[in-house]
Parts: structure tokens; sequence; C-alpha cells
């Protein structure tokens, strides 16, 4: 009599394990969130192509934790060679309402790149790094920042200041330059770069979004860096860039806003024979 209550148990036993053996199996292939959001992404802003991890070619550098979200750094160095050229980096901050922050476009495809910039972040969020080749492939990285709510913080600026100093700019340039050589500059743009998720603190409306959308940076009238943008730039862009100067050169700048206000600075640069 007790043999088919052994033989029920075996057969129990072996379909609770088996039920189990799938379920893990299924948890183990199931994409994680931030797969999943990177899926809707890939198809969103590069639909039908391939993208292979970038290797040592891109290298992005975040903050695993930020201390302001509003102004997150973020550095990107592009590493071209063997015959391969960067000639675009396109940087998205996954979980932000505008993913795509910037497109930075560089002339020079062969020549190493180095871009520093400040971003606004949302939400605890991988932050994207995705290059693209002369030869027109997709090249990918990605760091996990530890942030929230950059989109809705206030502005630092009043708003009465942010439009008396709108499209103002400055140019940051190390001592001792050397025509020839390499070096970086850091260019500011006085701008609220309103999001749309921020609180007039008079009147508690909502201030509709405002932002830098274009900039062209240009050195003895040929293309330095062009960077097409949105709300994730944080207030007052900075970008750090590389250029390689003349003895003497004038770098220009022109900068057009989503209101589609155009603002335009120029400086002399002298530098060292290096002779």
């Amino acid at each position: 009599m007790t043999t088919p209550h052994w033989t029920i148990f075996t057969l129990s036993g072996f379909t609770l394990s088996g039920a189990w053996l799938c379920l893990s199996s299924a948890s183990a292939l199931a994409a994680s969130p931030q797969e999943e959001r990177w899926d809707m992404l890939r198809d969103m802003y590069f639909s039908g192509r391939a993208i292979e991890d970038a290797g040592p070619l891109l290298s992005l550098e975040a903050p695993k934790r930020a201390n302001d979200a509003a102004v997150v750094p973020i550095r990107i160095v592009t590493a071209p060679g063997n015959g391969v050229e960067v000639t675009a980096v396109h940087l998205i901050v996954d979980e932000n309402p505008v993913p795509m922050a910037a497109t930075f476009r560089f002339p020079r495809g062969d020549s190493p790149q180095a871009i520093d910039t400040r971003l606004r972040v949302n939400a605890y969020t991988n932050i994207t790094a995705v290059a693209e080749t002369g030869d027109g492939r997709l090249l990918r990285t990605t760091q996990f920042v530890k942030a929230s709510g950059g989109c809705s913080a206030p502005a630092l600026k009043n708003a009465q200041l942010a439009v008396a100093r709108m499209g103002k700019m400055k140019l940051n340039l190390p001592d001792g330059i050397t025509a020839g050589k390499p070096l970086t500059a850091q260019l500011l743009i006085s701008h609220p770069n309103y999001t749309g998720m921020q609180y007039d603190q008079l009147n508690y409306y909502f201030i509709p979004a405002h932002y830098v959308k274009t900039v062209a940076i240009r050195y003895n009238g040929a293309p330095v860096l062009d960077v097409q943008s949105d709300i994730s730039l944080s207030e007052d862009p900075s970008i750090h860039f590389s250029l390689v100067p003349d003895e003497q050169g004038t770098l220009e700048v022109t900068a057009e806003d989503s209101n589609g206000r155009v603002f335009h600075e120029s400086w002399p640069i002298r530098a060292n024979s290096g002779s």
C-alpha cells in the first residue's frame, strides 16, 4: 500500500523541482530595468543599428554618487587609433525626461578628444556615452550614477539676474600656451537652462523650458566642436574641449537657445612658438 504513495511523492517532488528550475532560468534571463530602459532608448535613437562595447576607444567618468544632482560632472575621452576615427559622441542620461543630453561632433575624428560638462540627473540612472566612428560603427560605454531631483531643482540665480546675464560667455585657458601642442579650454555660457520642471518661487507655476540648444566653436574659421544639447545640461553650461593653437588665432563661439536667441563671442589666442 505504500508504493503508490511513494510514487506520487517522487513525481510531485520532480514536478516542483522542474518548476523551480524553470523559474530560476527565467529570472536569470529576465532583463534588468536598466537593460529594458536601454533597449527602448536604443530603438528610439539608433533604430536598426548594431551597438558594440566601446572598449578602449571611449571612456566615460562620472561620480558613483553625485553631491548635487543639478550639477553632475561628466568626462568623456576618445582614443581613436588603428585607423578608427571617432567623429561624434552622444551623451544620454537614461532615466531623464529627455534622455539625450548632448551630442558632441568632432571635425578631427582621428585626434583624441576630451570633453567635460555638467548634467542634471533626475533619478538613479545609467549615464551612457555612444561614440560614432568614421566608418559608421556605434560604440557604447556606461556609468551608473546615484542622484535624483536634478531636473526640478530650482535655479541658482534669480530670474532677473539670469535674464540680465543670459548669453554672456567666458573662456578659460591654461597658462603657458604653446603653438602646435594640444590644450584644454573651458567655455562657460551664462544661461538658466530651464527644464520645464521647475517652479517659479513667486507664483508657483512651472517655468517654461528654455535652454541652450546648439554651440558651434571655431578657431581661425575652422570647426573645433559642434554641440547639440537639450534640457539635461546644467544651468550655466560648462564645456571643456580640446584645441591645438597656432601662434596667433581667434576662437569664436556661436550659441543658440530654444527660444531662438543667438549669442556670439570671440577671443584672440596667442601661443608661444614652441621652438
